[in-house]
């Protein structure tokens, strides 16, 4: 199947080993964790431990109360759904604490905004479970990324061995499985890499200078356009994570000899993601960076026939190129943690999944 993952435990081995080398704030300013490579039945796993505060992909506090915060810029055209959907965001952020869900461990942490995770039945489950509750008693166990699409037998199993499952955003993906021909929106794409004038090049032949480059033009995208919530990436991580070959990564460069776009594709298995994506936003749009970088990536995983997760935002753009939507989920297990916790999660889960999951789908959030 196009979809299958499957951790490579020397990888799961030589992340950690980067991480572990000093404070991971070093690599990824805004994250701040304990990693280590854990093995449960036939299972690999690169394993974060953390606290508060954090960055969104360790902190659910983070992710549900201030990121979608950030999200509802995109009612301001409508001030009452705008001023609504604050306050109900707001309100909710002394029950998202009680959760004790950012005091976690997180199996299938790759660092990155979206982890494709391997197929895990309900014996993987159950021993996953008893094995943390032991090592880590007082931490919640999450484990982010899945979607009905590629994970349904895993989130079936997760859930018989107990575990929640609290709607996170709405992602899109393409399917080889399901391939349509090339839209016209794909074809432009593709005749527009064709004839630029920009140059592809491999990370290989990167200089210290487009390192540093690469990491500001990532910078550029994700934390000055958007928010300063998303992993903040430092060159140092970005080299080594081409080093040991945790992502594919590939620059443009213009006339000038500058880079001024990149893209980084982590492959797992069958199923491929777009982790690192950056470009200078200073550009005028007629350029045409972020239609030639996304035309890499989908040339990519067409050619090699992968399941494609685009991740979530930008969904007019993603649904013009055949990505079809699906709603993404992060598996909690708390039931051995206090009343509280476990009280304060399930109506988590309940506001998330009746007001949280139509707004995203509305709204492609």
């Amino acid at each position: 199947m196009g979809k299958d993952v499957a951790n490579d435990p020397s990888l799961v081995a030589n992340l950690v080993k980067v991480i572990s080398r000093g404070p991971s704030t070093a690599l990824i300013t805004n994250l701040d964790i304990e990693m280590l490579a854990y093995d449960v039945v036939s299972v690999s796993f690169p394993l974060s431990i953390s606290d508060p505060p954090n960055c969104y992909i360790c902190s659910p506090s983070t992710a549900y109360i201030d990121y979608a915060q950030e999200e509802t810029r995109h009612f301001t055209a409508n001030p009452v759904l705008h001023k609504t959907l604050t306050g109900i965001i707001k309100s909710c952020r002394p029950l998202m604490r009680a959760t004790g869900l950012d005091h976690q461990v997180q199996p299938n942490n790759w660092l990155f905004s979206t982890n494709p995770v391997p197929s895990i039945d309900h014996s993987i489950a159950e021993a996953l479970r008893d094995d943390l509750i032991q090592r880590h008693p007082n931490r919640a166990i999450v484990i982010r990324s899945l979607n009905p699409v590629a994970d349904q037998h895993s989130m079936t199993s997760l859930q018989g061995a107990g575990f929640q499952m609290l709607p996170a955003r709405q992602i899109y993906l393409v399917d080889p499985a399901q391939a349509k021909p090339p839209s016209a929106d794909m074809k432009r794409d593709a005749k527009m890499l064709a004839n630029t004038n920009y140059a592809q090049v491999d990370a290989h032949r990167f200089s210290a200078e487009d390192w540093t480059r690469a990491a500001a033009l990532y910078h550029m995208l994700y934390i000055d356009k958007y928010t300063v919530l998303n992993p903040q990436y430092t060159p140092g991580f970005l080299a080594q994570a081409h080093q040991i070959r945790l992502l594919q990564i590939v620059g443009l460069r213009g006339p000038d000899d500058t880079l001024d776009g990149v893209l980084g594709m982590f492959t797992n298995g069958r199923t491929m993601t777009v982790p690192l994506l950056g470009y200078d936003t200073g550009k005028p749009q007629k350029t045409g960076l972020y239609r030639m970088l996304n035309a890499i990536a989908q040339s990519q995983a067409a050619h090699h026939g992968f399941f494609y997760n685009l991740s979530a935002g930008a969904a007019a753009f993603k649904r013009h190129r055949n990505a079809v939507p699906a709603i993404e989920y992060t598996a909690v297990y708390v039931r051995h943690l206090r009343v509280s916790a476990r009280i304060s999660t399930r109506i988590v889960q309940s506001v998330l999944t009746r007001l949280g999951v139509p707004i995203m789908q509305r709204y492609g959030l």
